[in-house]
């Protein structure tokens, strides 16, 4: 028999963030985004921040259709009247997240760039890896499921930092960033930090347990670096505006985190460090004010009205 802890649902009362958590409706915003004028440097003469921004599009659209169908499997082991309906949104959420970056890869491909080596590999992972495996019994497909909830929760982790990075990113304006494009990563920013807390929350419903947690985080970690890392070095040997041969270098980065046009490591590291904890809770991160401002003002989010 499988069991659940209701208490583990939303942050424990008295924390910071405990009543933003408690009022807020999750919804799913139908979007779109023409990208028919966008760039192929969006960040103007800046190819690396413009390439870190794009491996989100070669991760996402199948990373999100991934989400979707593993939290459609949770639904009915959920107790919790609450955290079914944060389920259900986060579910429509990620669908329109895997939709809308989707809509970037047929532009590429329109554009006469294919990006199909790299994201075939993407949907492997998701499809075949990380999918679940066929002739197993009950037991079996449940503990899989507690690991897959546990994955998905750590990539959560980071989706919320990086959400409330994108938001708090004034830099970007100030080189003239496409504003399509950076409305759609605000935009999708901000719905990451408004669901920051399901993943995590339907995780200890579930009594996945500290040590798995720690386990999926131990594994997310470095696959996530090796996945952005060969993402970028990817997107140059495409990229038609870039002399052949031209490699991203660490010293690029650098640069462009300490100009604010990419997320810095140190912060990273020092929130990915927070996961650990055992009192951790996602609604400690904060940024839910900044994301909800902006969905209010995002032009895309406005028309899907």
């Amino acid at each position: 028999m499988f069991t659940v802890d209701n208490r583990a649902v939303g942050p424990h009362s008295g924390e910071s963030g405990a009543a933003d958590h408690e009022r807020l409706v999750l919804e799913a915003r139908d979007v779109e985004f023409d990208w028919a004028n966008l760039p192929f440097h969006y960040v103007p003469n800046e190819p690396l921040p413009t390439h870190v921004l794009n491996v989100l599009h070669l991760l996402l659209p199948a990373g999100e259709e991934f989400f979707v169908e593993v939290f459609k499997k949770t639904l009915p082991l959920i107790k919790d009247d609450q955290l079914r309906l944060d389920v259900q949104g986060f579910i429509g959420q990620e669908a329109m997240h895997s939709q809308a970056h989707s809509g970037v890869l047929a532009h590429f491909e329109a554009q006469g760039v294919d990006v199909t080596p790299y994201t075939d590999q993407i949907r492997w992972l998701f499809g075949k890896l990380l999918a679940e495996k066929p002739g197993r019994n009950p037991r079996q497909r449940h503990r899989w499921l507690l690991e897959q909830v546990s994955f998905i929760a750590a990539i959560e982790h980071y989706t919320a930092v990086l959400g409330e990075w994108i938001l708090n990113s004034p830099q970007l304006d100030v080189v003239g960033t496409d504003p399509v494009m950076l409305d759609m990563l605000r935009w999708h920013g901000a719905e990451e930090v408004e669901h920051k807390a399901v993943a995590f929350d339907t995780m200890k419903h579930l009594r996945a347990g500290y040590w798995r947690q720690v386990r999926a985080q131990l594994a997310v970690t470095p696959v996530m670096l090796l996945l952005w890392i060969r993402g970028v070095r990817f997107m140059y040997t495409v990229d038609p505006l870039l002399a052949p041969g031209t490699k991203p270098r660490w010293r690029d980065y650098v640069r462009s985190a300490r100009r604010g046009l990419t997320p810095g490591p140190w912060r990273l590291i020092r929130v990915v460090g927070d996961y650990y904890k055992p009192g951790f809770h996602p609604s400690q991160l904060g940024g839910l004010e900044r994301a909800v401002d902006y969905l209010a003002v995002s032009p895309a989010a406005r028309a899907s009205h």
